[in-house]
């Protein structure tokens, strides 16, 4: 919340707007006093890596009522107030949805009791409202992801991780509550991003026997050599008969059917606690500004609107049309219609629920009921990595083989790139050799970054002696350059005309086709977490400024991004060229800053930004042109950026890909089998994609189509969506306009946001 906050705030000034904090959410409203205070760009200075929210939040049952909102319309009349931001859950938005509504009716009481004048209701004849949803249980309708949920969903990841190292050494099973009430969204990605057995939740109650069901799986487990047991309960987790099915009674039957060493974590408000992750950083940052841009933008007639984010673009939705389709959510699973109740959630939630439902079975079925399932013969697929190491790729290799096998197919493990397909490093994968992947970093089939280059017939040669009908490539751009040899030498080498994807898996996020690579955001939050530290380190120091160096190759993501997360004065990258006037300016801001009471500044490089205006230079810079000023200090962060186990967000992400892998490619083979079983030639462009997450979708994009989307020189796309937020980072740094007391807007230049 603090980083929304923080963007409210510093958009406004921006726009020449007067702000003000409203403390202790409608209970200051009402109040009115010191709880409705001017903020100004200083104001919201170093808040943007706490958790929690630094103007209060409390729940107020007086608001309610209209002799309460009478209170807080006179108390927002009296500052010259008629624009509200709000940031909550549901409740909260609907209350704010009410308290603009009866806005004509409240002026009007209030001016009969004499308690504003006739000028003042008409300078506030209309209150706009924006909201901006806060809820760590992304039960939101409409909102792709709620404002706190990405950092709770670490909190939980990061308590499961610490919980199995010492589940494995005793043995013991582990039943972890989660937060949600009325939406099991934590529960089930949790589970799915921690290979945990079993999952509790809401939407979808488990079977009348569950027990049964639970102590049959937990016991076959442990005959084949499981050490331990991870389950979730979300904390609204029901039966189908709408009874609470709670962590104790889950333990009493484990310890009573099992006689299972059995141990209880409810982690409780730690969920809501601690630093947010830099998705949520950027989202708040992202929702603030767009939430101001809607109310400079608001009319007299214009809907009370939420601001959310759909893929990657911000968007305003009508908040009473998302409210309804949230209480349907709710009337679905009151009438046990639990189908519809996980339908109502989303397609993401729905594919969540599947797609941990198929990963957690105790072993896949006989062959005969897969190939039944899936209506096709039995193919030899492979999986390889290429490129440099990135968190994510495991999850990845997990997800492929299981559904794989699923499916009734043979897969090859292809250790250490191209070199070991050459070489034969061939490993037939089997279910249980992916067990415990989901949480490792680094890619444990190995990888290198050699390409095939002039030994493709060598490569050739191996797809022929294995049999390779289908191939997986998890890397970044090197892998994107593999495939697309491959593709290339189909003519020469028909070993090549088979169905060939490639999951995009590197810090960078340097690859076309795609709006995330596999890694990047565990690198994200690895920079932004450091960042956070350095910082802490000068608690003690007054003005220092941070020069801080950053991974990507030629591409800025990481800077850029880094740059939103971590609150950064400066972020330079080699796609927004700078000059030497630039980085003067860019000093000249700093000074001032440091003038009005601004102690610690942070300035980002991405590694390749610039050949001559590197960040030696740019330390040199600082370091002379702020001397008596403050004091500066360099980092070159390495190759820790790179280390480190997956976040929930790449675990998630690589689980789905690598099963709409497996579904890409034997969809391709099974157009391409004519009844007797025979493969026909694989060639079509479409057969050899780049499977990319690209706005709310899982696309597939033909290499071929690719090609002219790319900077091969810089290896980077020549597109890049993110390029956007760079105007949205300087203005959040800077503080360039000032409102004016008779309230005469500034005139400011055109952002492009």
């Amino acid at each position: 919340m603090n980083s929304a906050v923080r963007a409210v705030v510093r958009m406004g000034v921006y726009l020449g707007c007067k702000v003000h904090f409203v403390k202790e959410g409608y209970q200051g409203l009402i109040d009115g006093g010191d709880n409705i205070a001017e903020a100004n760009w200083a104001s919201v200075s170093g808040i943007i890596h706490k958790g929690g929210t630094v103007i209060g939040s409390a729940r107020c049952m007086e608001f309610k009522e209209q002799s309460g909102q009478m209170k807080a319309a006179k108390n927002l009349i009296k500052k010259g107030i008629s624009n509200l931001v709000v940031i909550g859950g549901d409740g909260s938005l609907t209350g704010a949805n009410r308290f603009r509504e009866s806005w004509p009716t409240l002026l009007k009481e209030l001016l009969g009791k004499g308690e504003i004048t006739q000028e003042e209701a008409e300078t506030h004849q209309h209150l706009h409202i924006v909201g901006m949803v806060g809820s760590i249980d992304n039960d939101f309708c409409g909102a792709d992801m709620t404002i706190g949920t990405d950092s709770a969903f670490h909190r939980i990841i990061e308590a499961i991780d610490a919980i199995v190292s010492t589940a494995y050494s005793h043995k013991r099973t582990f039943i972890m509550e989660v937060m949600g009430r009325h939406c099991g969204y934590l529960a089930i990605v949790a589970a799915l991003s921690s290979e945990a057995d079993f999952v509790f939740c809401p939407e979808m109650p488990p079977p009348e026997d569950w027990p049964k069901v639970l102590c049959k799986k937990l016991s076959q487990e442990r005959e084949m050599g499981q050490r331990l047991n991870i389950i979730i309960v979300s904390e609204g987790a029901i039966d189908r008969s709408g009874n609470p099915i709670t962590a104790e009674q889950v333990r009493d039957v484990l310890v009573k059917e099992l006689k299972q060493d059995t141990r209880i974590t409810v982690l409780g408000h730690v969920q809501r606690g601690g630093c947010p992750s830099a998705f949520d950083r950027i989202l708040g940052c992202r929702m603030g500004a767009e939430a101001v841009l809607a109310l400079m933008e608001a009319q007299p007639g214009t809907e009370a609107c939420v601001v959310t984010l759909e893929g990657n673009q911000a968007v305003r939705l009508p908040l009473m049309e998302c409210v309804e389709k949230t209480k349907a959510v709710a009337k679905a699973m009151e009438d046990k219609k639990w189908e519809l109740a996980v339908q109502l959630r989303g397609k993401s939630f729905q594919r969540n629920l599947e797609t941990y439902m198929m990963l957690t079975q105790l072993k896949p079925p006989a062959v005969s009921t897969r190939v039944i399932l899936c209506s096709q013969p039995k193919y030899t697929l492979a999986v390889m990595h290429i490129g440099a190491p990135a968190c994510g790729m495991n999850p990845a290799v997990r997800s492929f083989v299981r559904h794989g096998i699923w499916r009734g197919n043979t897969i090859y493990g292809i250790h250490d790139g191209i070199d070991g397909l050459i070489t034969g490093e061939f490993q037939q994968m089997n279910w249980s050799d992916v067990t415990g992947w989901v949480g490792l970093g680094g890619a444990m089939l190995g990888t290198k970054r050699t390409l095939p280059g002039n030994r493709l017939s060598d490569v050739a040669d191996k797809f022929k002696q294995y049999g390779i009908q289908g191939l997986l490539i998890i890397g970044g751009f090197e892998a994107y350059q593999s495939a697309l040899q491959m593709y290339e030498g189909r003519k020469k080498h028909p070993e090549f005309c088979i169905p060939i994807a490639v999951i995009p898996a590197t810090i960078s996020n340097n690859v076309p086709g795609t709006d995330f690579s596999l890694g990047s955001d565990t690198a994200l939050n690895e920079i932004t977490e450091i960042c956070d530290r350095i910082r802490q380190s000068a608690q003690g120091t007054k003005r220092r400024v941070f020069i801080v160096e950053t991974m990507g190759g030629f591409c800025g993501y990481l800077a850029t991004l880094s740059g939103l997360a971590g609150g950064a004065d400066a972020a330079y990258i080699f796609e927004d060229r700078f000059t030497i006037k630039d980085l003067q300016e860019d000093l000249f801001h700093m000074a001032s800053k440091m003038a009005e009471g601004v102690q610690r500044g942070l300035i980002l490089r991405n590694e390749k930004a610039n050949e001559n205006y590197n960040t030696e230079f740019i330390y040199r810079l600082y370091t002379e042109e702020g001397k008596g000023l403050f004091s500066t200090r360099m980092n070159v962060l390495g190759h820790m950026q790179q280390g480190g186990a997956p976040s929930p967000f790449d675990r998630s992400l690589a689980t789905k890909q690598g099963a709409k892998a497996i579904e890409f490619i034997n969809d391709v083979l099974k157009k391409n089998t004519n009844i007797e079983g025979k493969l026909s030639r694989v060639d079509a462009p479409d057969t050899a994609c780049m499977l990319g997450m690209v706005g709310r979708q899982y696309m597939f994009t033909p290499l071929k189509d690719l090609l002219k989307e790319t900077n091969f020189d810089q290896r980077i796309p020549k597109k890049q969506w993110w390029l956007k937020l760079r105007p949205l980072l300087r203005i959040l740094a800077k503080h360039d306009t000032v409102y004016e007391e008779e309230g005469v807007y500034m005139t400011v230049e055109k952002t492009g946001l």
